[in-house]
């Protein structure tokens, strides 16, 4: 099954973009998934299954990483491309 996440996240320091340029070339690193970005969030692209696995590892990458972070997703099944 198709779907499409929409991902915002909210580092909650000042050193904001670092950790949002982390994410964010993270999930570009995998091919089973597309990636776009604009300036109020990331979509990604892909098989359901690949999307939630992918985005649950890489979110929990960010929180290990000393990181207080806010992370607000849509999730749709249906491939918005």
């Amino acid at each position: 099954m198709k779907a499409s996440i929409e991902i915002s996240m909210y580092p909650l320091n000042k050193e904001y973009g670092s950790p949002i340029l982390d994410f964010i070339n993270r999930l570009n690193e995998y091919s089973e998934i597309v990636v776009k970005t604009n300036t109020m969030s990331t979509q990604v692209f892909g098989e359901y299954t690949d999307l939630m696995q992918i985005v649950t590892k890489e979110m929990q990458t960010t929180f290990e990483q000393d990181n207080t972070v806010i992370m607000v997703m849509k999730v749709i099944n249906a491939d918005l491309q």
